[in-house]
């Protein structure tokens, strides 16, 4: 069952802007690269970096509480540490996530963007080590299989952003609701083997659109209602890792 990789996207900033890039190397064990490495903390999570454990992602400024986080447009320089942010009527920001300083200065910059949902003091923690602000604590890599989508576009009679969902890889070429029975099995990404952990089930986040921050289509209802489920994606653990690019064929299991 091939396919293709449509798409690879990484979250340097849980919640805010997708960045696209053309490859990614993969290490079994490992988060996809570059990805959830911070999160706003939107007033005490209880987040202890010198013992860091998942945290419900209720506990940061993420779509699925507050839209008007995609009003943000951020960009992460990975050599640099430098956030880039842009949003209507604020002063464009930049400063390094690796110093505390800077942390600081996105929380304030975030703080006028989203007053009213502000609960508490913004903090901008940082993952150490290994740790990642994933949705699921062992969510490692998160694909999509875009004609699944489609399927749900055919339902609800509109186009829907594949971005709603903010996976890593977006994949071509599978049938429709094809890893839907792939819990445990292995599949190939170019060169990476990697098991498939679990579906992913949706929650309100993918109400938003990602362009005007609207909460603008009950996406989890329209799954519920056509297909029975909530689940939109995999999860998947890296099992032999290597690099892999836009384009490279996916081989789902025999049928």
């Amino acid at each position: 069952m091939r396919g293709r990789i449509a798409s690879i996207h990484r979250y340097p900033v849980k919640g805010f802007t997708p960045e696209r890039v053309d490859s990614a190397v993969l290490t079994p064990g490992r988060p996809f690269p570059c990805d959830r490495l911070y999160a706003v903390e939107n007033g005490p999570s209880g987040f202890d970096p010198d013992n860091p454990a998942f945290v419900s992602k209720q506990k940061f400024t993420v779509l699925a509480a507050i839209p008007d986080v995609a009003r943000a447009r951020t960009a992460y320089d990975e050599a640099s540490g430098v956030l880039t942010a842009k949003a209507p009527g604020l002063p464009d920001f930049a400063a390094s996530l690796a110093d505390a300083a800077g942390r600081e200065a996105f929380a304030a910059w975030l703080g006028d963007l989203i007053a009213d949902d502000v609960r508490g003091p913004l903090r901008v923690l940082e993952g150490p080590g290994a740790h990642r602000f994933t949705d699921h604590p062992q969510g490692q890599v998160s694909i999509i299989n875009l004609a699944s989508l489609r399927e749900l576009e055919t339902r609800v009679g509109r186009p829907v952003d594949p971005l709603r969902f903010r996976a890593n890889l977006y994949v071509e070429g599978w049938p429709a609701w094809a890893e839907a029975g792939w819990d445990g099995r292995d599949l190939t990404l170019g060169a990476v083997r990697a098991r498939v952990f679990k579906s992913i089930v949706r929650c309100a986040a993918t109400h938003v659109n990602p362009t005007t921050a609207e909460r603008d289509l009950e996406v989890v209802r329209a799954l519920h209602e056509n297909f029975g489920h909530m689940n939109l994606g995999i999860y998947v653990h890296v099992i032999d890792g290597g690099r892999v690019q836009t384009g490279d064929d996916c081989e789902g299991p025999a049928a």
